[in-house]
């Protein structure tokens, strides 16, 4: 099938939105490719939609489990094979992925850029026709970014460390110039196919209040405002966590509390209930 007939069955879409196309023909032309574009632009489907029509796999590099589970869970609802590794797998779980993996029957595998350096991983990649590396949260490679992290720049070597060399590309939602000519010489990007969309995005906007210590009364009173709309209220401390939740509670709306203290089960339900509420 053709790109446009597995973007509407996939994705649901008919038209492409502002520099998704050109990515998507880079890379499914075998042109390694650089992307900035807002958070909520589409970035995702520029690599989504090739890794279909490409053969083997496309390996994602994505900092955050959370950005993972919520990928996967979205292809693997539109009937995409994707899976996932990272520390929340338990020992029956990685089996059950390395399984499919092996049999080839995912098309998207998302892991953390730290995995590339396990040996067992390094191993069975190996084995496998890997034919697009793309590279989420791609500011993360470069030093002159305030999301630095040391494990992005193994990336290249592990590329090249491959078989066979496959395309790759990189995303982002924020980089300045400096930033984007960092990302493409830390990836080893060859002449990468450049689309810059921009940065702006005009849903969102700052505004800063000073309540001094009538802070709860200042929540409630925004909340107020927004019933039936979903946010997330980040605090200083756990207990702070818990008391804000429980004052919400208090007052009818529907809140549940997300910190590193509580146990597995309860964080992953709460994820989940905020996710699905949303």
């Amino acid at each position: 099938m053709d790109k446009r007939t597995l973007f509407k069955q996939y994705f649901g879409h008919s038209e492409f939105r502002p520099g998704q196309e050109p990515l998507v023909d880079a890379l499914l032309s075998g042109r390694d490719a650089l992307g900035v574009m807002p958070t909520g632009a589409g970035k995702s489907v520029c690599y989504q939609l090739p890794a279909l029509l490409l053969p083997g796999l496309t390996l994602v590099l994505s900092p955050l489990i959370s950005l993972m589970k919520d990928q996967v869970a979205a292809l693997s609802q539109a009937g995409i094979p994707a899976v996932y590794i990272n520390s929340s797998l338990d020992a029956e779980e990685y089996r059950e992925v390395y399984r499919r993996i092996r049999q080839g029957d995912c098309k998207l595998l998302y892991i953390a850029p730290e995995r590339l350096q396990a040996e067992g991983f390094r191993r069975l990649l190996e084995e496998l026709p890997v034919s697009l590396v793309a590279v989420d949260e791609a500011h993360c490679v470069s030093q002159w970014g305030q999301d630095f992290r040391p494990s992005y720049l193994k990336i290249a070597d592990f590329v090249s460390a491959l078989p066979r060399r496959p395309v790759v590309a990189a995303f982002t939602a924020t980089a300045t110039a400096r930033v984007q000519e960092d990302i493409a010489l830390r990836l080893g990007l060859r002449d990468p196919v450049r689309v810059v969309t921009g940065f702006d995005r005009p849903n969102l906007y700052f505004d800063v209040q000073r309540p001094g210590r009538r802070k709860l009364q200042a929540l409630l009173a925004l909340l107020e405002g927004r019933r039936g709309k979903s946010g997330i209220i980040y605090c200083a401390t756990r207990s702070k966590v818990e008391r804000v939740c429980e004052a919400l509670e208090a007052q009818g709306f529907s809140a549940t509390r997300y910190h590193a203290g509580l146990e597995e089960a309860e964080r992953r339900s709460n994820q989940d209930d905020f996710q699905y509420d949303r």
